[in-house]
């Protein structure tokens, strides 16, 4: 007995050392123009005795496990009863679990009841990433994001409500040139309003197999950022985001062009400095190769 990834598989930067099960295959919604992660996968839930021989497996040969990421995509589509037996039959396994995370979009938190969120936090389940994108409406139509603005706020403000570690991700170039004060003033925005625990800041790559597709979806011409331009926008977003309480922020994903981190708002001097030596040098940046989304 082993576990066998139905590959691709994905996880956040921060999930590199936690144990994946993938309870799904695939996203239910699979219609970001920008995200090309699932789109050889036809969505689907994985049964209950396959999960359950994995997680045994994994316990046996892993009993030091202290982190679990429950993949693919699209986890809490799962019936709430299904995923509060997987988080407790995990927790019964592993007794050295401290925390079991999973992505969400903003649609599964909203169709999730307040009763369904809190028997899930209770049974476990303590840390959803959320794709926030951009805070601008008219983007957020444009790259098939299936959410508004409001929407994304009042889905993590009520993940919030509940107790949840919440850690949400910004796209950088989205917008390109034509919409980059737009994104970023409007990104700032939510992300301030809905004060997550962390922030975490990609930047637009766009894969051979999507990129016509964003293209046609964009209906406009689309001009890429180049490297100064996308240095502009995380200093904009930076200096706009105001959250009510301190926030880990993060730009250290494979697409990014430089990794940066700190505490926001207490380290907006220290980030500032590091961005223009980073424009007076931009030999500095990742090389353009190792740039990957």
């Amino acid at each position: 007995m082993e576990i066998l990834y139905n590959h691709p598989l994905y996880r956040p930067p921060s999930e590199a050392n936690s144990m994946i099960f993938q309870v799904t295959l695939g996203c239910s919604f699979n219609k970001c123009s920008f995200c090309n992660m699932y789109r050889t996968k036809e969505y689907s839930e994985r049964s209950w005795e396959e999960i359950k021989k994995e997680i045994d497996f994994a316990a046996k040969t892993y009993p030091e496990t202290q982190r679990i990421f429950l993949a693919d995509g699209d986890a809490l589509n799962l019936a709430t009863d299904k995923l509060i037996q997987i988080l407790e039959y995990t927790y019964t396994k592993f007794m050295n679990l401290k925390r079991v995370s999973c992505y969400a979009m903003p649609k599964n938190i909203l169709q999730k009841k307040d009763d369904d969120l809190y028997k899930l936090r209770a049974a476990g389940l303590s840390m959803l990433y959320v794709g926030v994108e951009t805070g601008n409406d008219i983007l957020l139509k444009k790259v098939t994001k299936g959410a508004r603005s409001t929407g994304i706020i009042e889905s993590c403000q009520k993940a919030k409500r509940h107790g949840y570690v919440l850690s949400c991700m910004i796209i950088l170039g989205l917008g390109g040139k034509t919409y980059t004060n737009e994104h970023i003033r409007d990104t700032a925005r939510v992300v301030s309003e809905i004060a997550p625990d962390y922030l975490g800041a990609l930047t637009l790559y766009l894969e051979d197999e999507i990129y016509n597709e964003f293209m046609t979806k964009f209906d406009e011409p689309f001009t890429p950022l180049d490297d100064i331009a996308v240095l502009e926008e995380l200093e904009m977003l930076i200096s706009n985001f105001n959250p009510v309480t301190p926030v880990i922020f993060r730009a250290n994903h494979a697409s990014n062009i430089y990794s940066f981190g700190g505490t926001l708002p207490n380290d907006k001097h220290k980030l500032f400095s590091l961005i223009r030596e980073l424009k007076l040098h931009p030999e500095m940046l990742k090389p353009k190769v190792l740039r990957r989304f």
